[in-house]
């Protein structure tokens, strides 16, 4: 197994650790799990940064790669979302959380159609912006800096992750709609 997929496991094995400090009550000598979280968040987006990297520098891309590396993604993000909501005063609205993981099953099951067809589909300029965005908004609410400045900083960027979700769900069955034709 090489670096890039390891690093992809990796960022999976974060997700657990990642809810536990989300959501599990810690003594008080504990660090505060928010910090905790934000950290595990933060390594595990420095490895979805790195595995796509490394796996294109040195021509390492494989097919569980390609179907991995998006999935721990997904995976990552929809696990933060719903630990958001599992907050008695979230701040994060519940048909934002389902528009957006909405979109993620849609995907994957576009993409296990076209898998199914023999077409491997890459991921757009707009779903990694989609993806960045994501994860920019999820560090913002888990660290949910009490000052109103960044209420209103993180209620922007909560919609704006949303239009970019929808855009790239958009443009990416725009982009692959042949992959749809025929379908019984």
């Amino acid at each position: 197994m090489n670096l890039p997929n390891m690093l992809t496991i990796l960022r999976v094995i974060m997700i657990p650790l990642f809810v536990i400090a989300m959501l599990c009550d810690f003594p008080a000598w504990f660090p505060n799990p928010d910090i905790v979280a934000g950290c595990i968040f933060i390594a595990a987006c420095i490895t979805d940064f790195f595995d796509g990297y490394l796996a294109r520098k040195y021509n390492q891309i494989t097919t569980f790669g390609k179907f991995m590396d998006p999935l721990a993604d997904k995976l990552l993000v929809c696990a933060a979302l719903i630990c958001f909501l599992a907050d008695e005063h979230p701040e994060i609205p519940a048909w934002v959380v389902i528009i957006i993981i909405s979109r993620e099953f849609i995907i994957s099951g576009f993409r296990l159609v076209a898998a199914e067809k023999g077409v491997t589909i890459a991921a757009s300029w707009w779903g990694k912006v989609k993806t960045c965005g994501q994860m920019l908004m999820s560090l913002l609410l888990i660290f949910h800096f009490e000052h109103e400045v960044f209420r209103v900083i993180d209620a922007f960027v909560v919609y704006a992750t949303l239009v970019m979700t929808v855009i790239s769900l958009v443009d990416y069955m725009w982009r692959n709609r042949d992959v749809m034709k025929d379908i019984e």
